[in-house]
């Protein structure tokens, strides 16, 4: 049996031997990785200069194997994962859904989509942050109705994207589409309304949630949506010209009206209009439908008189509306 004391000497000096040699070999090794790494950024950059061709030229096949081979070489080349997705989801037809080949592109476009917007979003540079949200955009695409309809997927996205910026309504309607094809009412309107408080002065979101509203058959809040709209823009035309728009649909089309509230809508469509081409009186699409709310006026109107004199109006700004278009389309006056 060897003594303790000569047990003890050999143990250490064997690692001082050992420490020695492996340094040396570290020393080698890291050299040539550091040796392999520059040659694996060269190959990732010839790659993606040529995957960035091919995508150009719309050869989508050709940039994914080519920006697959980017990745390889160099994962931290962060923005060739969103256009490595891309280029999967544009070889994606729906005309040949179900067949394996062809919805495993959608598989392959999500993964990358996700890696992009996990790497690209911690980037300080402004350029890598909005592909980020394309990333991110892109991929709640990817679970849309049209392609892998997969929506429980893509609310987190959503949701996530609605963190990065609390400011982009863009997100907030893209959620609240999703709560309303999923049946998800109150959570659609919860998430427009939402998006009124983060942009209250921006006009698409009252346009938006009026479209919302009037998809539910909730014409009262319609209209009150239109109208906060036009009151943000008050010299805005257009804003009223909605409204009216909104107030003759109703009238003409809903049976259930009783005669009174159809007269009253139609009163309410005309102050409308009115107020539109007061804004603008060149407003040839004002002049359209403030001719037809006077003909549905006309068509409630129980004075034999008063109804030929709505009529005429409506057929002189019929005439007034046609010479604006034949003007326009003669290029006059633009």
């Amino acid at each position: 049996m060897r003594s303790v004391s000569g047990a003890l000497s050999t143990v250490v000096a064997a690692p001082a031997f050992s420490i020695v040699s492996l340094i040396s070999v570290l020393s080698v090794v890291a050299v040539i990785s550091v040796g392999c790494g520059k040659v694996n950024e060269l190959k990732a950059k010839k790659a993606f200069k040529a995957a960035n061709q091919a995508y150009q030229a719309q050869d989508y096949k050709r940039a994914a194997q080519l920006y697959a081979e980017t990745v390889e070489n160099d994962p931290n080349l962060s923005s060739a994962y969103f256009f490595l997705g891309n280029s999967y989801d544009n070889q994606f037809k729906p005309s040949k859904r179900g067949e394996a080949d062809n919805d495993v592109l959608l598989e392959k476009a999500a993964q990358n989509y996700q890696t992009a917007a996990e790497k690209l979003t911690t980037s300080s540079d402004a350029r890598d942050k909005q592909l980020a949200r394309r990333s991110l955009e892109f991929l709640v695409a990817i679970y849309g109705q049209d392609k892998l309809n997969d929506p429980a997927k893509a609310e987190p996205i959503v949701q996530r994207m609605i963190q990065l910026d609390p400011s982009d309504t863009g997100s907030y309607f893209a959620l609240a589409k999703i709560y309303e094809d999923a049946g998800a009412y109150d959570a659609a309107e919860q998430t427009l309304l939402k998006a009124k408080e983060a942009k209250p002065n921006d006009p698409a979101v009252y346009m938006t949630l009026a479209g919302y509203y009037n998809r539910q058959g909730q014409f009262d809040k319609t209209i009150d949506a239109l109208q906060q709209r036009a009151a943000k823009e008050p010299n805005n035309p257009e804003a009223f010209h909605t409204i009216a728009t909104y107030y003759w649909d109703e009238a003409y089309r809903d049976f259930r009206l009783k005669e009174a509230q159809k007269k009253e809508f139609i009163q309410r469509g005309i102050e409308a209009v009115d107020r539109a081409i007061q804004i603008k009186p060149d407003y040839m699409e004002a002049l359209v439908y403030k001719g037809l709310l006077l003909r549905l006026q006309a068509n409630v109107e129980k004075d034999p008189k008063k109804q030929q004199e709505l009529l005429k109006e409506a057929g002189r700004l019929h005439d007034k509306a046609e010479e604006l278009r034949k003007k326009r389309a003669a290029g006059v006056g633009e």
